[in-house]
């Protein structure tokens, strides 16, 4: 998925000026609940919570009536929605962008939908921001140590071939032999 053209829908351009933008929860309920009722994948669940039955390991939340699987929100399988909860998650200014596991752990911690791990990794990874501030977390390179140095001639040979060269007389690639004496 190119989450860049999903997130330049909604791009602001940047100004002198910080500001901090606040949704509402209710905005995130309303964008929920629609589009969860026509996802085939809840509907039936939606339905039989609805009749009064029990479905293992989801419930209906009595408040705001949004579907609940462990305590979690279910949100259906739409991009735009589950980019915009995790947005509010990773780029937040309250948020900080964090990594791949702790923005998982703060989305999971309020929400639920099949793919979410997977999703949130790719997002991660192709965060423009996270990218430019990573830190580095491997050792530093060691310095080169040279290679020894033969007896005689002929006794330690190196060969490459240059490829892709233009033609010349019907040929395109040399083969280069280094005696390293």
């Amino acid at each position: 998925m190119n989450f860049q053209q999903l997130i330049k829908q909604d791009e602001v351009q940047p100004s002198r000026y910080f500001t901090v933008k606040v949704e509402s929860f209710s905005n995130c309920i309303d964008s929920i609940q629609k589009p969860l009722c026509q996802d085939s994948q809840y509907r039936s669940i939606l339905q039989e919570l609805g009749k009064g039955k029990s479905v293992q390991d989801y419930s209906l939340d009595s408040s705001s009536q949004l579907l609940l699987f462990k305590y979690q929100v279910v949100v259906p399988n739409d991009p735009t929605i589950q980019l915009r909860i995790l947005q509010r998650h990773h780029n937040s200014p309250l948020a900080g962008h964090p990594g791949q596991e702790k923005t998982l752990k703060l989305v999971k911690r309020d929400f639920h939908w099949s793919g979410m791990t997977q999703f949130i990794k790719d997002y991660v990874s192709s965060c423009q921001q996270c990218s430019r501030n990573k830190n580095i977390h491997h050792k530093k390179f060691g310095l080169l140590k040279p290679l020894p140095i033969p007896n005689g001639p002929c006794i330690c040979l190196s060969m490459d071939f240059i490829t892709q060269l233009p033609l010349s007389i019907s040929f395109d690639s040399n083969l280069v032999i280094v005696d390293r004496f």
